[in-house]
């Protein structure tokens, strides 16, 4: 069975949106970097909460159909 991160970044919808799951959750749809971030912070997934969300950390996050920059 494959691993996945916790976090996953799905891809983009027709109007860019993308939805984020955290632990198989829907958690809110993102259009962009800072949306993520705050999904995140929300979801619990960050320590502090006010602390900076690394993105770019395949151990945390799965990009789907795109990477951090694609928004459709």
């Amino acid at each position: 069975m494959v691993e996945h991160p916790p976090v996953i970044v799905h891809p983009p919808s027709a109007n860019g949106a993308r939805r984020v799951t955290v632990r198989g959750q829907i958690v809110g749809l993102a259009h962009g970097r800072g949306e993520v971030a705050a999904l995140l912070r929300a979801a619990g997934m960050v320590p502090g909460g006010d602390e900076i969300v690394e993105l770019d950390r395949p151990e945390l996050i799965e990009w789907r159909g795109g990477d951090l920059d694609t928004w459709g």
